[in-house]
């Protein structure tokens, strides 16, 4: 992902803890927000709750790798953060990837194209 697609300001991610609307299934929760801009952009979240630095980072390679792949069937004009819980620890990457299609169409923000 690059540099216009990540949200890294706390300010931003207040932002859209307090304006967006939040779904959750047991591994994550994802916050979404409308704007303006044509592109969306990713604020990742891992708490040190869910395992060490290993663990936390090969959660975000994950969810960055997912959402390269399904980047097409995105909304484009959203922000999103997603939070990793502690089950999405155990998870391998497909597990992982299918769980956050699951919480992103329960948030109705993923196209029904699916592949």
């Amino acid at each position: 992902m690059n540099k216009k697609q990540r949200i890294k300001k706390n300010a931003e991610f207040q932002t859209i803890f307090k304006k967006g609307k939040s779904f959750a299934n047991r591994q994550f929760v994802v916050y979404c927000l409308n704007k303006e801009e044509d592109y969306y952009r990713v604020g990742l979240s891992v708490s040190k709750k869910v395992g060490n630095a290993v663990v936390r980072n090969r959660i975000k390679r994950y969810i960055r790798q997912t959402f390269l792949e399904i980047h097409d069937q995105v909304f484009p004009n959203m922000d999103y953060i997603i939070i990793a819980r502690n089950p999405a620890a155990k998870l391998d990457y497909h597990e992982t990837k299918k769980s956050l299609e699951h919480v992103l169409k329960v948030a109705k923000v993923l196209n029904r194209k699916s592949k």
